[in-house]
């Protein structure tokens, strides 16, 4: 039987501030299936921000291991952690993180620029993530020319672009509406029925339940881990 697509074992992060020492985890056991749909959540101070710093390969444990995909990546160097970031995840940001002169294809197209993808491989795999996310009459349009919720799909394509093995999402609606915020619930419920691994990152309850699976933090422990009843969402 396969490993877990995300599994930590006594994962821990301190941080030393001057003579005092921020534990920010403290030996966290997880483990999260592939297919998975997971809500972190946790007051300010819990551990979620260090804990998706951790997962999505953007800061390493001061102790413990973590592996992403069947690989061991708590121990590799910042070079190796670059190349497992563009491969295995894609991220998905509050602030959308959009170049606002660049076309929502051109957006899409980065990450596969810097893993070397020819230009024509590039555009056709950008403009299937744009359709995946119900943008496919946008994808000539900048930043500036579609709304928040648009330009959060966009972000959500250019994450889907690589095939990556879990998505991570940080706070994906704060920026938006509640009716948007819907709407792009609706979009993960929906990649999520396609067999795609998706980490939600929120304060947001109402956000939460849209997930199968809720693992709160508190005090850089696991409070709870419990399956969810899934909000049903309407489909993109």
């Amino acid at each position: 039987m396969s490993r877990p697509v995300i599994q930590t074992s006594g994962l821990t992060k301190h941080y030393v501030l001057g003579a005092e020492t921020i534990r920010a985890l403290r030996r966290v056991d997880l483990e999260i299936s592939r297919g998975e749909f997971v809500a972190i959540m946790g007051p300010s101070g819990s551990g979620k921000s260090t804990f998706m710093n951790l997962i999505g390969c953007l800061d390493t444990p001061t102790r413990g291991q973590y592996w992403l995909n069947e690989q061991l990546v708590s121990d590799l160097s910042d070079d190796q952690l670059a190349h497992v970031r563009n491969r295995e995840i894609g991220f998905v940001f509050q602030t959308f993180n959009l170049l606002p002169r660049a076309t929502a294809l051109h957006n899409v197209e980065l990450p596969l620029i810097y893993a070397g993808v020819s230009a024509r491989e590039r555009r056709q795999r950008a403009r299937e993530a744009l359709e995946t996310v119900g943008l496919g009459l946008r994808m000539d349009h900048r930043p500036p020319e579609l709304s928040g919720g648009q330009r959060q799909r966009v972000a959500v394509a250019r994450a889907l672009v690589n095939g990556p093995a879990i998505l991570l999402a940080d706070e994906p609606t704060g920026n938006l509406d509640s009716t948007t915020s819907e709407e792009i619930m609706s979009v993960f419920v929906e990649l999520h029925r396609q067999g795609q691994t998706i980490l939600v990152v929120t304060h947001e309850h109402d956000i939460a339940q849209y997930a199968q699976r809720q693992i709160h933090l508190l005090d850089g422990l696991v409070a709870r881990d419990f399956l969810n009843e899934p909000m049903v969402a309407a489909t993109v």
